[in-house]
């Protein structure tokens, strides 16, 4: 698939930190309760790490005691895509920036959280970059 942002590995591995470049750009994940927005409050517009797409608004976050950063909807449709995942012996519903293609996390459907879409958006910190609210 074609995206608005296109980079080489190695461009990408020049912008990236080793971790960042596992998760976003090989579609891996950080261990559970270690991101620095698992637990976050911050108002505000989380961004893809890797183009600073808006992705998720604050107020669609939950707590969903997973151990990664809970959202119940993307900030619009357009601004994600979504594969199906079938590693790890299971299918899954991958999510991933629609701007450049980066792996955020995945998405979850039927769990009884009582969120207004029944989806828990389960996203790696690592992938997002939280922008606050001006106060």
């Amino acid at each position: 698939m074609g995206y608005k942002v296109e980079k080489s590995d190695a461009e990408w591995r020049e912008q990236l930190s080793p971790a960042e470049f596992q998760v976003l750009r090989q579609a891996g994940t950080e261990r559970a309760f270690t991101g620095e927005y698992t637990d976050t409050k911050t108002v505000g517009v989380y961004k893809c790490r890797a183009c600073q797409t808006e992705l998720f608004r604050s107020d669609t976050k939950f707590d969903s005691h997973c151990g990664w950063p809970s959202f119940y909807a993307p900030l619009a449709g357009d601004t994600v895509e979504y594969i199906t995942d079938t590693s790890g012996g299971m299918v899954r519903t991958e999510v991933r920036c629609a701007n450049c293609g980066s792996h955020l996390g995945h998405v979850f459907e039927g769990e009884g959280y009582g969120t207004p879409t029944d989806q828990r958006y389960c996203i790696n910190s690592i992938s997002l970059t939280l922008e606050p609210d001006e106060a």
